[in-house]
């Protein structure tokens, strides 16, 4: 049979079909004899705009272009965790079983496992009135994540016809619903949703507790709620990709998952190979069990990374609708940006600023809007926390993408390349750095961890931008002609750069650390400070304070404490009192 839509030109991977009406925007389409996957992204009476998300050497003009008359989508079901995959959810792990090492074009393997049965329970009877949203089926998808099975959002009805609980494929029916117009619609384990529309919510709520990330640099100065947005900007080697691998494994989120969008091949070799070795702290079994990956290296077809973003998000709505807490890692946005660059120069758009389309703000925003805590359709409520890493050419914070960024997130970890080449890790710089979510999270912490902490926080804010200014001095004329008072706070400064805001991701007690373990670290390193500023007010000069060996101890103890022996702190706290006591008396 004779195909009337045809493939008219090819430019990279945008082709163009001519004289046809047969297609709608965003539609999913098959390109070419090997069927590419590919999304129309323009319309006009001559021609039909196709972005193909594979490579497209060796496709000629004449090849046929097939409609599938439905968005470009994503299959949701259990299986999803515990897998990789690539920008347009193909398995990586099948694609292997399949066909090798390389991922040939065109493969067409299902996103989920079509042969696994399922241990399902069905939670509905006959006669029940269902609605998007509720749940009418679950299953244990791995040992730590139960699966719950939605109905799609846009049916509700009776239920007509229910299976026993037993073992189902994702493909089989469990149900039957008959809606207001008689029309039945097959409930099976999986259902398909457009990765570019958000799926519904009942109600948005204000976000009012914190991503615990056992990170003190940002629990403590920088603080990040659940369903809330983060950027970490810094330039090649700053620990973007460190920064995220310890947010994903502490972070107190049901789900993680990784969008590796344009990352560099090894490197994204590397995470795949460090996350299906992890271990999960908080239930000791394997961490690729609450885990996502979406593997889209920079060899890639850039359409493909381009929807990387999207696919990750929906699968993350997906999981929050089901009432869990999910953090999206996306690494990085600026390689993302690029491709979309790419493609708009394809299609000969009138480029923006640094040669980005001039929509580049409204796709950011697209993304980041996403995020957010909510009360489910089905009465259940859950979050997505964005954090997306930045990639600045040259660690240079003025360029579009992080600019663009900074307006759709309220926390901002500006990662510094002279702090990382000092080996002072996470290398988020504290003057560069901001969160705006204080006023939504004070009321939680003053509640869980008391008021202290908020007042600790303030004052180590304080003095480390006292020091900041203070070295700006040092630098011009010395530090000799600092005054004691003066000279203090840069040591005090250097005992919280160095103890506190310093963290060891390969130390047992040093990788994690816990609120209160956080508090009474900046307690005593403030006891520190108020003890030596009496000393300094009875002219007992700075160098007799700094021999006690007092700060450099303090300095050591997030090593020397264990997290489960908080009770130490008092004996440091008796010490400080004790040699002060000794000073004072000499």
């Amino acid at each position: 049979m004779e195909n009337q839509n045809v493939i008219y030109g090819i430019n990279g991977p945008v082709v163009t079909v001519k004289d046809t009406r047969s297609f709608s925007m965003m539609e999913m389409v098959f390109v070419g004899n090997e069927r590419l996957v590919g999304e129309v992204i323009g319309i006009t009476n001559q021609l039909t705009t196709i972005q193909v998300y594979e490579e497209t050497t060796g496709l000629k003009p004449g090849e046929p272009v097939f409609g599938t008359g439905s968005p470009m989508n994503v299959t949701l079901g259990p299986g999803i965790m515990d897998n990789i995959f690539d920008g347009i959810e193909r398995p990586l792990k099948s694609i292997e079983e399949k066909s090798g090492a390389f991922i040939s074009r065109g493969s067409n393997v299902s996103p989920l496992n079509e042969e696994k049965l399922w241990d399902v329970t069905v939670t509905v009877k006959e006669g029940d009135n269902l609605k998007g949203g509720d749940i009418y089926a679950e299953c244990p998808e791995t040992s730590i994540i139960r699966h719950k099975c939605m109905v799609p959002p846009e049916i509700s009805g009776v239920v007509t016809k229910v299976e026993k609980s037993g073992q189902y494929k994702v493909s089989d029916p469990v149900a039957e619903l008959t809606d207001s117009k008689g029309n039945v619609h097959k409930l099976s384990l999986c259902q398909k949703w457009p990765i570019r529309t958000p799926r519904p919510v009942s109600e948005r709520l204000q976000t009012k507790v914190p991503l615990i990330t056992g990170q003190r640099v940002i629990d403590t100065l920088f603080p990040i709620s659940k369903g809330g947005t983060a950027a970490i900007p810094g330039g090649f080697g700053t620990g973007k990709t460190m920064t995220q691998h310890q947010l994903a494994k502490w972070c107190d989120a049901d789900i993680i998952i990784y969008v590796g969008c344009g990352e560099r091949g090894n490197e994204m070799s590397q995470v795949l190979d460090e996350f299906t070795e992890l271990v999960d702290p908080k239930s000791g079994r394997p961490m690729t069990d609450r885990t996502v990956l979406i593997a889209n290296t920079s060899n890639m077809p850039v359409a493909a990374r381009e929807a990387s973003i999207y696919t990750g998000i929906t699968l993350a709505e997906y999981y929050r609708d089901m009432g869990y807490h999910v953090a999206i890692m996306a690494d990085s946005t600026s390689r993302w940006a690029e491709a979309l660059r790419e493609i708009s120069g394809r299609l000969e758009e009138m480029p923006a600023e640094e040669g980005f389309p001039a929509y580049l703000p409204s796709r950011l925003a697209e993304f980041y809007e996403r995020a957010g805590m909510v009360n489910n359709l089905n009465g259940t409520s859950g979050s997505i926390t964005i954090i997306g890493a930045v990639s600045p050419q040259g660690s240079d914070f003025s360029e579009p993408v992080t600019q663009n960024t900074k307006r759709f997130t309220r926390c901002f970890w500006a990662l510094d390349k002279a702090l990382a080449y000092a080996r002072h890790y996470p290398a988020i710089n504290w003057t560069q750095s901001y969160s705006e979510y204080f006023t939504d999270l004070d009321p939680w912490y003053i509640k869980e961890v008391g008021e202290d902490f908020i007042k600790y926080r303030k004052k180590i804010s304080r003095l480390l931008q006292e020091e900041n200014k203070l070295m700006e001095i040092v630098k011009l004329i010395g530090s000799d002609v600092l005054p004691d008072d003066q000279k203090l706070v840069i040591e005090i400064a250097r005992v919280i750069r160095v103890g506190f805001l310093q963290q060891n991701a390969f130390h047992a007690d040093d990788t994690f650390v816990p609120l209160e373990k956080q508090k009474l670290m900046m307690k005593t390193i403030l006891y520190l400070y108020k003890k030596s500023k009496q000393l300094v007010s009875a002219n007992v000069p700075i160098s007799g304070i700094l021999q006690s060996g007092l700060f450099d101890k303090l300095v050591k103890m997030k090593y020397d404490i264990p997290n489960n022996k908080l009770e130490m702190f008092d004996d440091y706290m008796k010490e400080i009192d004790q040699t002060f006591a000794g000073i004072m008396s000499a």
